[in-house]
């Protein structure tokens, strides 16, 4: 199925006739359904028990003619999503389930303001999933993540079924930034390039560890205040960019399947597999927190931790935790008020 899949996004088809006024409507509808739930069943088909390891589909590799062709070339995908009648059947057997269901930020909004609508969606999704396919791991893109992930793990407790180790907030996309961003400015190959980012995942809460970056670079504080202020908002700069159109897609989608890869490499026995993450957590006096995590077969191997930090990432880390706790107890107030 899933080499299929690849030749019909990676070579493309011809351009598709003109559709009827149902047929449109019914794309527009599928494509919707692909963007909350289908990667969920792309990115995780059961593992398999075959020689080749498990590995997530590389279905979304379009090449440039699929610009505004989105509706066509998803009618060549084989089973479609029309609804959430059929959230069990596409959940049942899933070990990986990848959510990055939601609206996306405009103008002028931080990720908080995306809170209620987001905040249901997650809820609803993380019921499916605890109901559906218990044991997989779930990986949280919906922001804010630092909301929707106290959300999925009390919406799993509720069902009984609520396992730390399983669930995940993908903040990998500031790893990234930090990466390239530091790169940039030391004239490095951020393929190379490795700055933790722990905390959370918006505006301050975002604390890359320069200091802990490989290779080891030096800066300035001027400089060092500049660059980690880039990266907490590099976000809203990219919303400011596309001026009203959206947020980050390609890099978070880059980002994204950096961490199920990470993830699904792990869990078909890889081992010394790091990414960071933003979980269930003792390393501070908040509930949840992103560090380094060890990743195993099982979810989370070990947490990592901290590690040794400047003063300034110190200061950074203690200015974070009071926006946090904030965010973490809207997130868990919210499921406790559903009917």
């Amino acid at each position: 199925m899933w080499p299929r899949y690849r030749e019909s996004w990676e070579v493309g088809a011809p351009e598709a006739a003109p559709l009827s006024r149902d047929k449109a409507e019914q794309s527009r509808e599928v494509l919707c359904s692909v963007e909350v739930v289908g990667v969920t069943c792309l990115l995780t088909a059961p593992l398999p028990a075959c020689p080749r390891p498990a590995r997530p589909s590389h279905a979304f590799r379009p090449r440039p003619a699929y610009r505004r062709r989105s509706p066509p070339q998803l009618q060549h995908l084989g089973p479609g999503y029309l609804g959430p009648e059929q959230l069990p059947d596409c959940l049942k057997g899933c070990d990986v389930v990848v959510i990055p269901a939601g609206v996306p930020r405009k103008p002028g909004m931080t990720r908080d303001d995306l809170f209620n609508t987001n905040a249901t969606i997650v809820a609803t999704l993380t019921a499916a999933c605890a109901q559906h396919c218990p044991e997989a791991m779930i990986c949280i893109i919906s922001n804010p993540v630092n909301s929707t992930i106290p959300i999925t793990a009390e919406v799993f407790k509720k069902h009984g079924v609520y396992n730390p180790n399983k669930i995940f907030g993908v903040t990998t996309l500031d790893i990234v930034r930090a990466n390239a961003f530091v790169a940039e400015l030391k004239d490095l190959d951020p393929a190379r390039v490795n700055v933790p980012v722990i905390g959370g995942h918006a505006g301050k809460t975002i604390i890359p560890l320069i200091s802990q970056c490989t290779p080891k670079v030096e800066l300035p504080q001027d400089q060092l205040a500049t660059l980690t202020g880039r990266i907490q908002e590099a976000g809203t700069e990219v919303v400011k960019a596309k001026a009203g159109a959206g947020s980050a897609t390609l890099s978070m989608a880059y980002a994204g399947a950096r961490f199920v890869f990470s993830l699904v490499d792990a869990m078909n026995g890889k081992e010394g597999v790091v990414e960071c993450s933003f979980v269930k957590s003792q390393e501070t006096d908040c509930p949840y927190f992103s560090t380094p995590l060890l990743l195993g077969k099982k979810g989370i191997e070990k947490n990592l931790g901290i590690g040794k930090v400047s003063p300034f990432e110190e200061k950074m880390i203690a200015e974070a935790i009071p926006e946090l706790k904030a965010s973490i107890k809207k997130g868990e107030e919210f499921v406790k008020s559903m009917k």
